[in-house]
């Protein structure tokens, strides 16, 4: 039949979600983003801005701004996924083509497998200080070429496979796992800000410390240069989930659960977290003369008693479900759209999983100034384009109308030339274009790039965004 969808573009696991299947509340939608936000990153982001030069205040004021912003499109794009029940890559296929959109949703999906890798390695570290605070011992030799000592692979290689477990049973338990977890890792991060408060007798020298931008410091007058870029950075740290979060939202109940449980878990806990992470930090230069802005290195140096095992299992359990939601489902559901009738959701995870071990993470966050301008703003750029581009054509060119039937079908409306939408794709590459001047200079790899570029690099995201979509919007009217 001429309406049947066509094998080579659906299975079960791409197929639009049944009125059965939308059993997510508010209360699951804000546990999902609580699980997320509750994360290692997290911890150290607002660090790293202070690194950079900014007072506490100003670095947990452009993180919540950040987020404040990345909150919009991630609620505008999640409408598509409750409205019509179907993940990121079928989205993608309305504007893209229903073979075009396999680039969007690949190019996610890799910056997923680096997040992926990221997360492993943190909660192995996690792991390594466990083992460490219980046998009073640390370090060990390197190993050549990884630049790691044999008991830190071992527990890299150990998270890894607990996530792989989790991974095998499917996306109900990465939902039971966020619910779960949701308030226990509330309840850890207080208790943790309360023991640095009782053993610092406040929060320590960091939060009192002037900015290094005011008068007479050391970065006078140089706030704005550092702001505007890190403002990306906090954006591009969820510019990933903005496009692919209706890969949840299709189980939301209603638009209500989606856009309240997403406005409630998002910027308040990444703005309560980012302090926890400071404060901690703080109090760290009085209890042991010296900021210790990774958690796992502090956890690792209170000693070995039930309290510190409870914290270090609590950060196991928080970057576990960071990772799962935020890292796993994306890249999993591209290969699936790569291939519906040879990969499955399963696969797809195992196969992300693989990547991320094959990226030797721990060098992508070996400094601030790689983290925050080369990783965050980096991809930033190249994911901002795709959410212009698909939000002018669902919002502006579709009025949030899909032919749901149509993005299974080949002979459908979303066919374009050959299952490829030209003006999508180029537009995608006109909005990536102009930061990759400004990303090849940032990360070292050539010298002698003009100014313009490299300070149109500090709005990546923002830039990458809006020239895209304007692109885009003038080549679709024009393709009819």
């Amino acid at each position: 039949m001429a309406n049947e969808p066509e094998a080579t573009l659906i299975n079960d696991d791409l197929a639009p979600t049944t009125p059965e299947g939308r059993t997510w509340t508010v209360r699951h939608m804000a546990s999902l983003w609580i699980g997320m936000v509750v994360c290692v990153p997290t911890y150290m982001l607002a660090g790293g801005l202070i690194d950079l030069g900014m007072s506490w205040w100003q670095a947990v004021l452009t993180v919540g701004l950040g987020n404040l912003i990345v909150l919009l499109p991630m609620v505008l794009m999640g409408h598509a996924g409750t409205a019509h029940g179907v993940p990121f890559p079928v989205l993608a296929r309305a504007s893209f083509g229903v073979f075009g959109a396999n680039v969007p949703a690949l190019l996610r999906g890799l910056v997923a497998c680096g997040w992926f890798g990221i997360q492993t390695w943190i909660g192995g570290s996690a792991i390594y200080q466990l083992l460490g605070a219980l046998a009073g011992r640390q370090g060990g030799a390197d190993l050549p070429l990884l630049g790691l000592n044999a008991a830190e692979l071992a527990c890299f290689l150990a998270f890894w496979a607990i996530q792989v477990a989790i991974i095998w049973r499917g996306i109900d338990s990465i939902k039971v796992l966020e619910t779960w977890a949701a308030p226990f890792l509330i309840a850890m991060g207080l208790a943790l800000l309360g023991w640095a408060w009782v053993r610092a007798d406040g929060f320590g020298p960091m939060l009192e410390a002037p900015s290094q931008f005011a008068p007479g410091g050391p970065q006078e007058g140089r706030f704005w240069a550092v702001f505007f870029p890190a403002l990306t950075g906090m954006v591009g740290f969820w510019a990933t989930l903005s496009l692919n979060i209706p890969d949840f939202t299709r189980y939301a109940r209603s638009q209500r659960d989606q856009i309240l449980g997403q406005a409630l878990g998002l910027p308040a806990f990444m703005i309560l977290f980012s302090f926890i992470g400071v404060a901690v930090t703080s109090a760290t230069v009085a209890i042991f003369g010296q900021p210790i802005a990774d958690p796992t290195v502090l956890l690792g140096r209170m000693g070995g008693g039930v309290a510190v095992i409870l914290s270090l299992i609590a950060l196991s359990l928080a970057t576990l479900s960071t990772n799962l939601a935020a890292n796993v489902v994306s890249p999993a559901n591209a290969l699936v759209n790569l291939a519906p009738r040879r990969i499955s959701f399963r696969l797809g995870s195992l196969i992300t999983a693989a990547l991320g071990i094959a990226i030797f993470p721990w060098k992508l966050i070996e400094s601030t100034q790689g983290y925050v301008f080369t990783w965050l703003v980096g991809y930033s750029a190249l994911l901002g384009p795709i959410g212009g581009i698909i939000l002018v054509d669902y919002y502006l060119l579709r009025r949030t109308a899909l032919d749901v039937a149509g993005l299974y079908r080949l002979d459908g409306p979303y066919r374009y030339r050959r299952g490829y939408n030209p003006a999508a794709l180029a537009a995608l590459a006109i909005g990536i274009a102009p930061n990759v001047p400004g990303f090849l200079a940032q990360a070292g790899w050539v010298g002698g790039v003009p100014a313009f570029f490299s300070t149109l690099y500090t709005y990546a995201f923002f830039a990458g965004f809006a020239l895209a979509g304007a692109v885009y919007w003038l080549l679709a009217r024009r393709q009819g």
